[in-house]
């Protein structure tokens, strides 16, 4: 049987990712932040409570020697801007992983980012380059780049998942559909957003969980892979669409808020054949 480990299991992809898995005839590790409650099911395996900043001796091992890491986790987000990502995270990262790697792992998934690409425009491939232009992005980029070093002198899989925007069940307070849903409940009249006219690439995260589910029981070394739906939406679109299929009575107050200035104003992922 296939031994799969997943990193950030509690988290708002690791939470459909342990779901996933168990739909599969696979063993899982499932690991957490020691303290962590309110864990999901998992129908064969066990829970792992592990801080990667601070990992045993031997992880491997501490993780029951895994076929397949699945690495979710990443501190510091959503704040995309900060450092943190590039002076300390990074460093936690690349030796956590390095180590795993050392001591036997074969397949190693991470979950990267669609910020890798930076400020390009329109439809954005997987053998695009990368040109960062966020901490976060930087760091995520820079840890594949490692990676892909290492594996000149050590032989193991990997595959890295470059994430869009995903929604669904569990998604922090933070993001735009929980905020949209926390005005509708409080009553207000109206929603604040942003002009709402870019153009974005949005994947509910329960698809998004199936396709990094299937490319890590691959089990092959496919290097970046988007994890998008390849087709644009406006933000405004987007919301309208929330309101109307759940029947919530509220308006849209367009322009409270500027666009990000370290995004593009329309870009999108090319999806990949799985």
């Amino acid at each position: 049987m296939t031994h799969v480990a997943v990193t950030g299991a509690t988290g708002f992809i690791g939470r459909h990712v342990i779901n996933v898995l168990n739909s599969h005839d696979v063993e899982i590790s499932a690991i957490a932040l020691p303290g962590s409650t309110d864990l999901p099911l998992i129908k064969q395996g066990k829970w792992v409570y592990l801080n990667i900043s601070q990992p045993p001796a031997d992880a491997f091992v501490a993780i029951g020697k895994p076929d397949i890491l699945i690495h979710l986790a990443w501190q510091g987000l959503p704040n995309y801007q900060s450092l943190h990502h590039f002076e300390t995270e990074l460093l936690v990262q690349f030796s956590f992983l390095k180590q795993l790697i050392l001591r036997g792992l074969k397949t190693l998934l991470v979950t990267g980012t669609c910020f890798e690409y930076g400020m390009q425009y329109g439809p954005l491939s997987r053998d695009f380059e990368t040109r960062p232009n966020n901490p976060y992005g930087l760091a995520k980029d820079t840890l594949r780049k490692q990676l892909c070093s290492l594996q000149k002198n050590q032989s193991f899989n990997l595959i890295w998942s470059r994430l869009f925007y995903l929604f669904g069940e569990g998604q922090a307070e933070s993001s735009l559909l929980q905020q949209l849903k926390k005005a509708v409940i409080s009553g207000l009249p109206k929603f604040n957003m942003s002009g709402g006219e870019q153009l974005r690439d949005y994947l509910p995260v329960t698809e998004a969980a199936d396709q990094i589910v299937r490319l890590a029981l691959k089990q092959q070394n496919t290097g970046p892979v988007n994890i998008c739906s390849g087709k644009p939406v406006s933000v405004r679109r987007l919301v309208e669409g929330w309101i109307r299929e759940n029947h919530w009575n509220i308006e849209l107050n367009l322009g409270y808020y500027p666009y990000l200035d370290f995004e593009p104003l329309a870009f999108w992922g090319v999806p990949d054949q799985l």
